[in-house]
């Protein structure tokens, strides 16, 4: 693929365009692309439809393919539905560090580590192996932003208690002629596509409603539409489905029906380092360091996440720290709040109260 990118220097190419040229699925092409993007190895010059294009690296990385590409006396070998994964001692992207992928909202995500490579070509190869992830940890930790980096073909459905089963395959809808006409459903959307679909907050979703999906992330690949006719769908190459959790959150419950469908499971915690890099208040920070500390002892059910302090920043940067840091304060849950003032006053050595109107101007 490098090669392709590189023999062809200027130009740009979709997915569609170079799964033809290489005789592979689209969906495994589009991950190897994001690969070689978040190598700093190609560029996405696209999103509708996604477009790549070589970069001054791409150059070594054909290279580097060719080494062990097939001499003239030797047969090409088959193409094969899935490109073989890179090795887990791959060579580290340009600079020692990888490069910040773009997400859907504009908005840049920083890989993190997960199992000695970045989280995002790690969570690529565990969907070219079919392997099924679940993602758990407090909202606001990066669970939604990691999964948005690593695939840019995803298709979420925002779990709840009123989630359906009609909201995951499907159903009839009254069209303008004033007919019904039945609408596939983002998982049977997935299926056809060769898409990766996220079920956030899968568990707050009713184990019945989840049932319906099972048939798919197994060997059989195939759901039943019984709603429309009783139609077969059958996942074609790329369908791949990933969970987020937040055990934390009311009403949040992790059957082991479900459990058992998601072969790994990884912990998602703020990265406080990312939040210094940011340029995100010290003293903010600090201050959170020492909530995750006392959560992870007992003495506090509230820290602030990465979320909360990019928005404490963008909150100092229009009304002034002061204003920022008693916005922490209340929006600290009630039972945790006076543990968060206080901790804040000492850190800040003046009393901070949550942050409310005063008298009339």
């Amino acid at each position: 693929m490098a090669k392709i990118l590189v023999d062809h220097a200027g130009s740009m190419f979709t997915v569609t365009e170079l799964a033809k040229m290489l005789g592979h699925s689209g969906g495994a092409v589009g991950n190897a692309c994001d690969t070689l993007v978040c190598r700093g190895e190609a560029e996405r010059a696209g999103s509708n439809p996604r477009m790549y294009r070589a970069t001054s690296q791409t150059a070594a990385a054909a290279q580097a393919t060719a080494v062990s590409a097939p001499g003239p006396s030797q047969p090409a070998p088959v193409p094969r539905s899935r490109p073989t994964p890179q090795p887990a001692t791959a060579a580290p992207p340009p600079g020692g560090r990888p490069q910040p992928i773009t997400r859907p909202n504009g908005q840049q995500y920083h890989p993190r580590a997960l199992a000695q490579l970045p989280d995002v070509e790690a969570l690529r190869r565990l969907r070219e192996a079919g392997v099924a992830v679940l993602l758990y940890g407090p909202p606001g930790t990066g669970k939604t932003s990691l999964i948005e980096a690593a695939f840019p073909d995803l298709i979420t459905v925002a779990g709840d208690g009123d989630t359906t089963v009609g909201d995951l395959i499907g159903e009839y809808t009254q069209d303008a002629s004033g007919g019904y006409e039945f609408v596939y459903g983002p998982l049977v959307t997935a299926m056809q596509e060769g898409r990766a679909l996220l079920l956030d907050d899968a568990t707050l979703i009713s184990p019945k409603v989840l049932a319906a999906l099972y048939p798919a992330m197994d060997g059989r690949r195939q759901i039943q539409v019984k709603a429309h006719k009783g139609e077969a769908i059958t996942a074609t190459d790329g369908f791949y489905v990933i969970a987020g959790h937040n055990p934390g959150v009311h009403g949040a419950v992790l059957t082991e029906a479900l459990a058992s469908r998601f072969s790994v499971q990884i912990q998602v915690g703020s990265d406080y380092d990312l939040a210094a890099s940011l340029k995100i208040n010290r003293t903010a920070v600090r201050v959170a360091r020492h909530l995750a500390t006392g959560q992870q002892a007992g003495e506090v059910g509230w820290a602030p996440q990465l979320r909360e302090l990019i928005a404490f920043q963008k909150i100092a940067d229009v009304l002034g720290t002061e204003a920022a840091f008693a916005n922490l304060v209340g929006v600290a849950p009630l039972e945790d709040r006076d543990v968060v003032a206080e901790i804040v006053t000492k850190a800040l050595g003046r009393p901070v109260t949550a942050l409310a109107l005063g008298r009339q101007l």
